[in-house]
C-alpha cells in the first residue's frame, strides 16, 4: 500500500530557503505523478508543483515560478521541493500527493488519490 511521508518544513526568515521531501513507500515513483499542495491559514488548499511519472515534465503555480524547484531521486523513491526566496505568503501546511496519471494535467485534487500528512512551513521574521 502506498504511503507518503513529508518532511523538511520549519520556520524560516523571509528570503530564506527550505527543501521539502516526500518519501514514497509501497509503490515506486515510476508509477506515480507527484504533486505538492499547500494550505495557507484561512485559505483553500492550492496546487504548488507537480512532477510526472517519467520525471520529464514539471508544473508550477505562477506564484512560485522561478523560486521553487521540484525534483526526484528514484533510488530513494523521494520527491523534493526546493523553495528559495521564501516570503510570508508561502506560509502553510505543505502536502504531497500521488496520482496514477502519466502527466501533471492540472492541480485538480480529484486526480490525486494518496496524500501525506503534511509538513508546516512558516515564513516569518
Amino acid at each position: 500500500q502506498l504511503q507518503l511521508v513529508e518532511s523538511g518544513g520549519g520556520l524560516v526568515q523571509p528570503g530564506g530557503s527550505l527543501r521539502l521531501s516526500c518519501a514514497a513507500s509501497g509503490v515506486t515513483l515510476d508509477y506515480l505523478t507527484i504533486g505538492w499542495f499547500r494550505r495557507a491559514p484561512g485559505k483553500e488548499r492550492e496546487g504548488v508543483s507537480c512532477i510526472s511519472r517519467s520525471g520529464g515534465s514539471t508544473k508550477y503555480v505562477d506564484s512560485v515560478k522561478g523560486r521553487f524547484t521540484i525534483s526526484r531521486d528514484t533510488a530513494k523513491n523521494t520527491v523534493y521541493l526546493r523553495m528559495n526566496n521564501l516570503n510570508p505568503e508561502d506560509t502553510g501546511v505543505y502536502y504531497c500527493a500521488a496520482s496514477p496519471t502519466f502527466f501533471c494535467h492540472s492541480f485538480y485534487e480529484g486526480d490525486f488519490d494518496s496524500w501525506g500528512q503534511g509538513t508546516q512551513v512558516t515564513v516569518s521574521s
